[in-house]
């Protein structure tokens, strides 16, 4: 997958602006809070049709602005493709590939797949399991977008009882509808469950290689689906997964009703990371947790070339500022054999990326 041209107006703190990108290395430079990551972040707005910095479309149009677009061409699968997305105050967004409308997001899976590496993900592993699942999620909805779909409605189910939850006393009719929220959640929740395990899978055969070169061979990265405890394999037939996990929201119900939440079901499930078989998160280095970080982001990088055919678009935002010397060598020398758009603020690092192309950023301008 290769980006082309990139084309703004009134997104962030871009009136107006045009990048043309080279197919191997991109530098963006420019001072803190000049639109660096701005433009990382309207390229990977095209991978799922969403900003990995905001829920809400509002927040990417300029202050000053009604509305903002953007225009993105690529080359993907050995197409050529034109995307744009309209975004726009107070009115549903609109896209468009190659001239024709798009009834929803879903018209651009899998055109554009990216991995997104910013300083936050150093953090991954320390953070809590929240952002390890969408970690997870992220990775699992840009190669198979019916678990995205699984995914949005499982979140609304989940909105739904909670409510019923919450307010049932208020309205005792609300109670009787329980039972049909909680079966749906295990049929949708036993989905969301073996793709993420199944994901994994695909994950353990390459972060633990690359975080042993990481280490010099000092460590050894194992990494394990947690779910419900009545879930005895998280990849075994969503019809097991959906009994099990059924039995396990039965028994949880008095205390669901008693908390007034959901307290069952894949919501709540962890990414277990282990260093040399002890968990990373609570007795891990900042150093090995950071290692481990990267392992898994790099690793991404793979699987998505593994089962795509072709390496996904690297966009790392100001990672290295946060690396010692030793971890900023590992992440250049695995960088290769694909695009990147990596954005930086030190002009001494250029001289150590090998750039097809450098974009200099200032005020929300190309310079």
């Amino acid at each position: 997958m290769i980006v082309q041209t990139l084309r703004l107006e009134g997104f962030r703190n871009y009136s107006a602006a045009e990048a043309e990108f080279h197919p191997g290395i991109n530098v963006i430079v420019g001072e803190n809070a000049q639109g660096k990551t701005n433009l990382l972040e309207a390229v990977g707005y095209f991978s799922g049709a969403r900003s990995h910095r905001t829920r809400s479309d509002r927040d990417l149009i300029g202050f000053d602005r009604a509305g903002a677009s953007l225009e993105l061409s690529l080359t993907s699968r050995g197409r050529d493709f034109r995307l744009r997305a309209q975004l726009a105050r107070g009115a549903r967004r609109q896209l468009w590939s190659n001239g024709v409308r798009l009834k929803s997001a879903a018209g651009l899976d899998g055109i554009l797949n990216t991995v997104l590496f910013c300083p936050e993900d150093l953090s991954l592993i320390r953070a809590g399991a929240s952002e390890r699942r969408r970690f997870l999620d992220e990775a699992v909805s840009q190669l198979r977008p019916r678990c995205a779909a699984a995914l949005a409605e499982y979140r609304k189910l989940q909105e739904s009882k909670t409510r019923i939850l919450r307010d049932w006393q208020d309205n005792g009719a609300m109670a009787d509808t329980l039972e049909t929220y909680s079966l749906r959640m295990c049929q949708v929740g036993a989905q969301i469950i073996r793709y993420r395990a199944r994901y994994l899978a695909q994950l353990a055969r390459f972060a633990p290689a690359i975080h042993r070169e990481f280490s010099g061979g000092r460590e050894e990265l194992g990494l394990r689906y947690q779910t419900v405890k009545t879930v005895s394999d998280p990849s075994a037939a969503e019809e097991t997964i959906f009994s099990q996990l059924m039995e396990h929201m039965r028994a949880h119900r008095r205390a669901e009703w008693e908390s007034r939440s959901c307290l069952s079901g894949p919501h709540k499930d962890d990414l277990i990371v282990e260093i040399n078989g002890i968990p990373a998160r609570t007795f891990g280095s900042q150093g090995q947790t950071r290692t481990a970080a990267l392992s898994l982001k790099l690793a991404e990088r793979e699987v998505s070339r593994d089962d795509q055919g072709e390496a996904p678009v690297l966009l790392l935002d100001d990672v290295l500022s946060e690396l010692d010397a030793r971890r900023q060598e590992f992440v250049l020398n695995r960088i290769g054999g694909g695009q990147v758009l990596i954005t930086c603020c030190e002009e001494e690092t250029l001289g150590r990326l090998q750039a097809g192309r450098v974009l200099r950023v200032h005020g929300g301008a190309l310079v």
